[in-house]
């Protein structure tokens, strides 16, 4: 039955109900395994719009505009992400964490693994693009609200002391996706003649990603919900009480896509929903850059060899493996937001210098160059989000705002980065627009954390946001 409830009595719940060591270490793989899977899915993709997708899906164009339509097809996967965050992030604040984390799971590995399936150009004409857009939208859709819900879910079951550093394997899966992915194209592109590899060496990752889709799933069905979702008391509008049981039958009740949308969308942001938006927008944007368009631009642009980009990248993920839990540590002892400003001011400073020596295409100075760019603009900023933004939001939405900032952020600056960058460096002719971008989005997290009040060890039982 429902009861009346205060605004206070809510706020009053401060505990989640209990969870084992052995279910927090199911809930730590979980989410590991799942963004890993995220990531290896993008990357392989990424890299393959980079390296081989301009001629297999668009060969008969020149080279730079090949280019620049193989990011369009890579962009166009960050808008069906937005649809996902705001549908499923809905779903996951009313129905539970662990269910929606099912379902996209299971949209990301079918639809990556169907692209491998793809015929090409040559094959089936302007169908082999078009089809690839639309495994490339499926795609994003699941992935929408795959780390949010993952980093949603490990916040809510590790301790407050803990938190930063155990969220920091959610950050680590990013960090094995793409390690995985770059270290197959790595492999690929070392032993393979270029004809092979346009002709059906590049379809070899997507397929063998079906394996890893396998075990995500089984895994995430012996996951237990999350003990703040299962603890939580919410009040509907008339101040009546509604609790675990409540919300899921409301869910059932308001079922469809595009009402969930339509709500999800109206839904009031507040200060909290904008500082996390800015803290998003550094982190993506340098990701689309460094991970994604620079490697198409050393290839395509400065004609070295594939194997050089992507060996620096293999070499700096495997760096990661310890930035990203230090990062984590750190901002767990001293607080995300100082930690934030060191890093992000260390990308403002560095990005001129380190992109000059990488555009000089000397192997030793280009690897070193993109291991430190990318440890402290990509994989240092992202262990902090991960954790950061789950505390600035509330119980009551937290999954679907940090979907949708994850995700607007994502739009903004990952997907459109890349098709600027290229833009501007066909135009100048120089590597310097990518080292401008950088600043750019740098700027704009050391100034969202600078206003950010700190949120480290904040109780995530509590309703209301951080600001």
């Amino acid at each position: 039955m429902q009861r009346s409830i205060s605004a206070t009595d809510t706020a009053s719940v401060t505990q989640g109900r209990e969870r084992s060591t052995g279910d927090l270490a199911k809930a730590a793989v979980s989410g590991w395994l799942g963004t890993a899977m995220e990531f290896m899915d993008f990357q392989l993709y990424s890299l393959a719009a980079a390296i081989v997708f301009n001629d297999v899906f668009f060969p008969e164009i020149n080279p730079a505009l090949g280019l620049i339509a193989a990011m369009g097809t890579y962009g166009a996967g960050y808008v069906a992400r937005l649809a996902g965050a705001v549908y499923f992030g809905r779903m996951g604040d009313r129905l539970g964490r662990k269910k929606v984390l099912f379902l996209t799971i299971a949209l990301m590995g079918a639809s990556t693994t169907l692209i491998g399936a793809l015929p090409t150009y040559a094959q089936i004409g302007i169908l082999a693009p078009m089809l690839l857009v639309v495994l490339r939208l499926v795609q994003g859709f699941g992935a929408g609200a795959e780390i949010a819900g993952a980093t949603t879910m490990l916040a809510e079951y590790a301790p407050p002391r803990r938190r930063g550093v155990l969220a920091s394997l959610v950050s680590l899966g990013t960090n094995t996706g793409t390690l995985a992915a770059t270290g197959v194209w790595a492999l690929l592109v070392a032993v393979l003649p270029d004809e092979q590899l346009v002709t059906w060496g590049w379809r070899l990752p997507f397929l063998m990603s079906f394996l890893l889709m396998v075990f995500a799933v089984w895994i995430r069905r012996h996951l237990k919900e999350s003990p703040v979702f299962e603890s939580r008391v919410d009040v509907d509008e008339d101040g009546v009480a509604l609790d675990h049981s409540d919300l899921v039958a409301l869910v059932e009740l308001d079922a469809d896509v595009e009402g969930t949308l339509d709500a999800a969308m109206r839904q009031r942001k507040g200060r909290a929903f904008f500082l996390a938006l800015g803290l998003r927008f550094g982190q993506a944007g340098n990701s689309g850059l460094i991970q994604t368009f620079l490697v198409g631009y050393l290839t395509a642009t400065l004609l070295l060899d594939a194997s050089i980009a992507t060996t620096a990248l293999l070499y700096s993920s495997l760096v990661g493996f310890a930035t990203v839990p230090i990062v984590g540590w750190i901002g767990d002892k001293v607080g995300r937001r100082p930690v934030y400003i060191a890093l992000t001011a260390a990308a403002v400073v560095l990005a001129f210098p380190l992109l000059r020596l990488v555009s000089e295409g000397h192997t030793v100075a280009l690897t070193l160059s993109m291991i430190l760019l990318h440890n402290i603009a990509v994989l240092g900023l992202f262990s902090l989000e991960s954790v950061t933004m789950a505390e600035l939001f509330g119980a009551r939405t937290r999954f679907t705002q940090l979907a949708l900032a994850k995700e607007i952020g994502g739009i903004a600056a990952t997907a459109i980065g890349p098709i600027i960058a290229a833009a501007l460096t066909v135009a100048t002719g120089s590597w310097w627009p990518i080292a401008a971008m950088i600043v750019a989005y740098s700027v704009i997290t050391l100034i969202s954390a600078a206003l950010s009040p700190e949120v480290g060890g904040r109780d995530l039982v509590r309703l209301e946001d951080a600001a």
